[in-house]
């Protein structure tokens, strides 16, 4: 079996996201909201899911060679053909503008000949409606209007209409711009300001670099990581979506295919940690708005995903398209929502904790009420002894698992902190009669035998997620039980590569067949954390070479061929990288909060 990667590239400018092909198609673009219907979509049917193509008039004989201008999101495709060679540079523009950041929903393509005079082809058919809908076009005097969706599509460009209505070759002899905008369009110069988008993206996102704090460890990869992980923050509201895709499988045929576009509460503490991790308090306090914003419409529990917008209703229906390599179904929203995942109230409580003891942030309750740690506190009380479906959201299955009773833990501690920090006794006795109680249960997940603490109470499983009871500091790393768990971990779910299966027990959907990249990433961490540090820095550079030609990640990696799967690019593995990295490089032995 050959190793299948995703060969496309990331753009983006915290409005929308897109992926683009080595051989220049726009594969994936969702407009106007990171979870809309696509635009153009052929990753997932080549004949529903329109095209944005800027090809050899002969077509493709060889992948195109694709780069990311160096510390930027700004893409570069070079294609060679027979008659010459020529570049696509791909970028969402993104800059600061009138004491605010410009990010359009605005996606300019810029094409110049390299050598010699190569003939291409552009072809340009947005759809609407995930591919149910074919959009109506109006030429104008210097641009293509497409009609049909509630607001208008407009491509400018200086290539003559007519070869991009008939979809006619033509000789590049000079360079060319196209600028896509969905609503407001570009009424401006064309070329003058597409170079000036161009040069003021780059410089802001090498700024942006610049800012952020990444120790010598491996930088290049930490970087691009960085740089994935901010594109998938949907600036408005300051949600953080786990992946750009839907639909993609976890392996072929397994139909686990699901739609990533959503705010996820279980990625809450790692995303922070990330951020934190690398220096970036922006993106840290857009995201403590968003989930203070969840909070106010919080009933009786938080859901375990909400929509970027703050929906919490996001009924799954499934399409009628071909799917990622004929792989059905392919759906949109996701059903996890409706599950209890009791894990959340720990989460929001480490992620708030930094309000309230790290002296950058000035106003807590601006930002997130003190109530809300109140509210969280009586939320792990009153599920406490509640099975839940886990942090792998199991459908069908309800366990009392050792993973939400970390976070119960780890929740009650930060909340702890919280009270003597502000001097509340109440809230201290009250948190500290939590954690004991959810310490308790989690011995109960402890199989003395085995010497291992298992996937849930009375369970014989193991579970990768117990790694973090090292990295979270619930285990004394220096420990021999912390030591001897995870060398069970290594002997039931580690491969011989190195990677790591979340669990090998069947679930809803039979038994997983691939590795999930995040545990592999929590391993490192866990090295790191027990002193085998020349073995995590080991493990961490063979992790490095599951990335794609530009260093993106997916969800999943095929053990056996080191194939990628999963939706892509997945934040969740680039979060993992950021802080298995960081935690090498300080060779960390806790995190922050726990005191």
């Amino acid at each position: 079996m050959t190793k299948h990667t995703y060969d496309m590239g990331l753009v983006g400018n915290c409005a929308f996201l897109g992926l683009i092909g080595t051989d220049t198609a726009v594969r994936w673009l969702c407009w106007p909201r990171f979870d809309s219907s696509f635009v153009f979509g052929s990753l997932l049917d080549e004949d529903k899911g329109g095209e944005y193509s800027i090809r050899p008039a002969a077509g493709i004989t060889a992948p195109g060679r694709q780069y990311y201008q160096p510390n930027t999101n700004v893409l570069c495709t070079e294609i060679e053909t027979e008659d010459g060679r020529y570049r696509v540079t791909d970028f969402a523009p993104r800059f600061p503008q009138y004491e605010r950041y410009y990010k359009p929903l605005m996606f300019i393509r810029k094409v110049e000949p390299l050598s010699g005079a190569p003939r291409i082809r552009v072809a340009c058919r947005p759809v609407g409606k995930y591919g149910e809908l074919a959009l109506t076009r109006r030429r104008s005097s210097n641009h293509i209007a497409f009609l049909g969706l509630e607001e208008e599509i407009r491509l400018t460009t200086n290539i003559p209409l007519t070869y991009i209505f008939d979809e006619e070759d033509f000789v590049l002899n000079e360079t060319k711009y196209l600028v896509l905008t969905y609503g407001a369009p570009l009424e401006a110069p064309l070329e003058s300001t597409a170079e000036r988008f161009l040069l003021g993206t780059a410089a802001y996102w090498r700024d942006w670099v610049k800012s952020t704090s990444i120790g010598s460890f491996h930088q290049e990869q930490v970087i691009r990581s960085a740089l994935a992980l901010k594109i998938h923050q949907y600036e408005d509201t300051g949600a953080v979506i786990a992946a750009t895709t839907t639909s993609l499988p976890e392996a072929p045929g397994s139909t686990r295919n699901w739609d990533y576009r959503f705010c996820w509460m279980r990625d809450t503490y790692y995303i922070l940690t990330a951020f934190n991790n690398i220096g970036h308090f922006e993106e840290l306090e857009r995201y403590f708005h968003f989930i203070a914003n969840i909070s106010t419409k919080v009933k009786d529990k938080f859901q375990p995903l909400y929509g970027i917008g703050g929906a919490s209703e996001l009924t799954e229906t499934e399409l009628p398209l071909a799917g990622y390599l004929g792989n059905q179904p392919v759906r949109i929203g996701n059903d996890a929502y409706t599950h209890i995942q009791n894990d959340v109230y720990g989460q929001v409580l480490v992620a708030l904790l930094p309000l309230y003891v790290d002296s950058r942030f000035r106003d807590p309750e601006r930002v997130a009420p003190l109530g809300l740690v109140e509210e969280c506190l009586r939320l792990i009380e009153t599920t406490m002894d509640q099975p839940d479906a886990g942090l792998w959201e199991f459908r069908h299955i309800a366990q009392k698992h050792c993973y939400t009773y970390l976070f119960h833990w780890a929740g009650s501690h930060a909340a702890r902190r919280v009270a003597q920090s502000i001097g509340d006794t109440a809230m201290e006795a009250r948190a500290t009669r939590l954690l004991n109680m959810a310490q308790e249960r989690l011995e109960e997940c402890f199989n003395a035998e085995r010497g291992v603490y298992t996937n849930a109470i009375g369970s014989p499983h193991l579970d990768a997620s117990t790694i973090q009871l090292i990295t979270m500091g619930y285990l004394d790393p220096s420990s021999e039980r912390a030591k001897h768990h995870l060398a069970e971990l290594e002997k039931e779910l580690m491969t011989p590569e190195g990677l790591f299966y979340r669990y090998r027990h069947p679930d809803d959907f039979g038994t997983p067949e691939t590795t999930f990249l995040i545990c592999s990433f929590w391993y490192v961490e866990a090295l790191a954390c027990v002193g085998r540090v020349d073995e995590a820095v080991v493990e961490f550079e063979k992790l490095t070479k599951y990335a794609n030609h530009l260093g993106l990640l997916s969800e999943d990696v095929d053990a056996k061929t080191g194939s990628q799967w999963g939706n892509f690019p997945q934040a969740y593995s680039h979060v993992g990288l950021v802080n298995a990295a960081y935690r090498i490089a300080h060779r960390l032995d806790k995190p922050s909060f726990v005191g």
